[in-house]
C-alpha cells in the first residue's frame, strides 16, 4: 500500500504543484484534503493525502503571511492580497473559520495573453479606442474577467499613447508601461478603498481608469461620471448578462435618481462584455462563452426608457455590429463539439429555448 502523502513544509509547494498543473485555485483548509481547482472542478490534490488539521494551516499561514497582513488578519479576521512566490504571482485570501485558518489561492498567470490568444471577438477593439465612455466586463466568480480586462488593457497599453491607472483589490496582472504611462494602486495598500482611489485618479490626468470591481453606489456613480467627462472606463461587475448589468447599475441608485442615472449611462456606455468558462466535452480544459452587447441609438434609447427587458431582442439583430447573444454562443460551442447539449442548456440564459434548439429534452 503506498505511503499517505504527508502535509507540505510550506504554501509555495502547493503553489508550484498547482501552476504545474495549470489549476486556477488552491484550497487549503482544516479537517479537509489539499485541494485544487482544475478545469472549474475542485477536487482532492492527492487523493490518498493526510487530511489537514487548524494546527497545519494555521503554521501554513504563518510561515508565508508578511508581517502586515498577519496582523490584519489577527484583528479583522481575514486578508486578502497578492503574494508574490519564486513560482508565480497569486490573489491569496486567508480567513478565520469556525474549525480554524483557511487558505485560498487564485493562480494569475506570469503573462498576460493577447485579446487574439484569447479568440475574443474583434467587435470589441473598437470599444478600446474611444477616448471617453464605459466598458463593463461582467461575469461570475471565476468566469475569466480578469484575464479579459487584463488583455483588454495590454491591447490600450500597446496601441495608444495615453496615462492609464488602475485601481485593484489586489493587483493581479502586473501592466508594465509601453506606449502608455501605466499607474497600478492597490486598495488597501496604496488607498482605502476603490471610491477613494477613484477620486484620486480624477485629478492625476489620467486617459483611462480601470476599476477591478464596482462595489457600491459611491464607485459606480464617480465612474459614471469619469466615463461622462472625458475618461474612458473600463470595469468589472457580477452579473450573468448585459441586461442584468445595466438592471444592476441602476439599481444600487435611490429611486429618484434613476431617471438622470439612465440618461448618463445609455450616453456613456460603449459596450458590456458578458463571459463564462464552460467545461470542454473531452475533460482537457474550459472553452470561453461571451456575451457582447455594443451601445447602438436602439441600445442607447432602450436604457434611456428604462426597458431593459427588450435588449435580447435588439441584441438578436445587431449582429452587424457586432453584438453576440449568451445562448448564441453557447449553441455555437455545442455545434463544434466543444461543450455537451447538458452544459448548455445548463448555462443558457432561456434553458427551454436552447433544449429546443438541440434538441434534447
Amino acid at each position: 500500500m503506498a505511503d499517505t502523502i504527508k502535509v507540505l513544509d510550506h504554501v509555495d509547494d502547493y503553489l508550484r504543484l498547482a501552476q504545474e498543473y495549470n489549476c486556477s485555485d488552491v484550497h487549503l483548509s482544516p479537517t479537509c484534503k489539499p485541494s485544487w481547482r482544475r478545469f472549474g472542478l475542485l477536487q482532492p490534490i492527492w487523493e490518498d493525502s493526510e487530511v489537514l488539521t487548524p494546527a497545519d494551516t494555521e503554521k501554513l499561514a504563518r510561515d508565508y503571511l508578511p508581517e502586515k497582513e498577519l496582523t490584519r488578519l489577527e484583528e479583522r479576521g481575514d486578508v486578502d492580497f497578492a503574494y508574490v512566490s519564486e513560482s508565480g504571482r497569486f490573489r491569496a485570501s486567508v480567513v478565520k473559520q469556525r474549525l480554524g485558518w483557511e487558505m485560498v489561492f487564485r493562480v494569475i498567470n506570469n503573462t498576460i495573453r493577447t485579446m487574439d490568444e484569447l479568440n475574443l471577438p474583434k467587435a470589441i477593439k473598437p470599444l478600446l479606442q474611444y477616448h471617453n465612455g464605459l466598458v463593463l466586463i461582467t461575469g461570475s466568480v471565476g468566469s475569466g474577467k480578469s484575464t479579459t480586462l487584463a488583455a483588454c488593457m495590454n491591447e490600450i497599453n500597446e496601441s495608444r499613447h495615453d496615462h492609464i491607472i488602475t485601481l485593484e483589490d489586489p493587483i493581479e496582472y502586473v501592466l508594465d508601461s509601453k506606449a502608455c504611462h501605466v499607474n497600478q494602486r492597490e486598495v488597501h495598500l496604496h488607498t482605502d478603498s476603490f471610491s477613494a482611489a477613484l477620486r484620486a485618479a480624477l485629478r492625476e490626468d489620467p486617459d483611462v481608469i480601470m476599476v477591478g470591481e464596482m462595489r457600491d453606489l459611491e464607485t459606480i456613480s464617480l465612474a459614471i461620471t469619469a466615463a461622462e467627462t472625458g475618461h474612458l472606463v473600463l470595469a468589472t461587475l457580477h452579473t450573468g448578462s448585459a441586461a442584468r448589468t445595466l438592471d444592476r447599475l441602476l439599481d444600487v441608485f435611490p429611486t429618484d435618481q434613476r431617471d438622470q442615472i439612465r440618461i448618463m449611462v445609455s450616453e456613456s456606455l460603449r459596450g458590456i462584455v458578458s463571459q463564462q468558462l464552460v467545461p470542454r466535452k473531452d475533460g482537457s480544459g474550459r472553452a470561453l462563452a461571451l456575451e457582447l452587447l455594443v451601445n447602438t441609438p436602439a441600445v442607447a434609447a432602450t436604457i434611456r426608457d428604462g426597458k431593459t427587458f427588450m435588449l435580447p431582442g435588439i441584441m438578436q439583430v445587431g449582429k452587424a455590429f457586432g453584438m453576440i447573444q449568451m445562448d448564441d454562443a453557447l449553441h455555437k460551442l455545442v455545434q463544434d463539439d466543444i461543450i455537451s447539449p447538458k452544459e448548455a442548456v445548463a448555462r443558457a440564459l432561456d434553458p427551454a429555448e436552447m433544449r429546443k434548439k438541440l434538441g434534447v429534452s
